[in-house]
Formats: C-alpha cells, sequence, structure tokens
C-alpha cells in the first residue's frame, strides 16, 4: 500500500501536531495489515516529470508492476495464455475482474485497479479465473479473429 501526501513528522510548524498525530496513527493501524511505502507531502499538487521523479517510492514495484507480472504459455496443452497477477490478502468472495478494451479491471475488497493488458493478451478472451495462494490466474483464450492461424 502506498500512502501519499504524508506530512513530515519533525515540523517546526505547531499546527500540524494534530494532523500528524492522526496521520501516525493510521499509518500505524495499516502497518499491521499491509507493507505500508510512504510518499512525503511536496507542498504542492506534482507538477511534470521532475516531481513525479521525486515521489518514486523506492521498491514500491516489487510486486505491483504489470510488465513484471508473467504470462505463461499453455496453448500446446491447454489452448490458453494464463496471467499469473500477485493479490497478497484477496478474498475469492470480494474479488471482480472485468475486461474493458486492452485493459482489466481488478476489484478486490475496496481496492481497484486498471491494469494495461500485454500485447499478446489484447488479441484474447477471457476464459476463466482463479485465485490461489496469493495469485490470480486468468486464463486467456486466443481469438480467431485477431490470431493469426498457421503461417
Amino acid at each position: 500500500m502506498v500512502a501519499n501526501r504524508v506530512l513530515p513528522e519533525a515540523s517546526p510548524d505547531t499546527w500540524l501536531a494534530g494532523p500528524v498525530a492522526q496521520q501516525r496513527k493510521t499509518l500505524e493501524e495499516w502497518r499491521e495489515a499491509y507493507d505500508v511505502r510512504t510518499i512525503a507531502h511536496l507542498g504542492r499538487d506534482p507538477r511534470g516529470a521532475d516531481d513525479l521523479t521525486a515521489l518514486a517510492v523506492p521498491g514500491a514495484g516489487h510486486a505491483g508492476s504489470p510488465a513484471e507480472w508473467p504470462v505463461t504459455d499453455r496453448l500446446g496443452e491447454d489452448g490458453v495464455l494464463v496471467w499469473q497477477v500477485p493479490l497478497p490478502g484477496a478474498i475469492r468472495e470480494e474479488l471482480d475482474l472485468v475486461r474493458r478494451g486492452d485493459e482489466l479491471v481488478v476489484t478486490a475488497g475496496r481496492f481497484r485497479r486498471i491494469v494495461p493488458l500485454p500485447s499478446a493478451l489484447r488479441r484474447c478472451t477471457v476464459d476463466g479465473a482463479a485465485l490461489r495462494e496469493g495469485e490470480l490466474r486468468i486464463r486467456f483464450a486466443p481469438d480467431p479473429k485477431l490470431w493469426p492461424q498457421a503461417r
């Protein structure tokens, strides 16, 4: 989980003491259930690439980047490609998937993320999904209208 716009703990401004105390309490509660990364408040809305680079969270991309989620080729065995998406802590009854063009909308409880599909999966239809041991495995079947046939 990424907590953004985090106020500085040691601030000379005494009027921040109340919001900082509430922020500290909330972050402690979140840390009991999640791996929390914090992003400092810039004191203004971020503008441009330099601000976004300054806000980068070290190590935050370790399990959350769609580019790092593997696609397993099972076309020969099962006729599908399988996209493995890490969802630690997800509960099957609170999970929802919606294909929207070249994106997949993943809802897990109160969290939602829109992720772009890898190029090979854009030419497929969703064939099913299963959640096991904190990993969502989504099966994609090639769409005959978009998938090249024999050469």
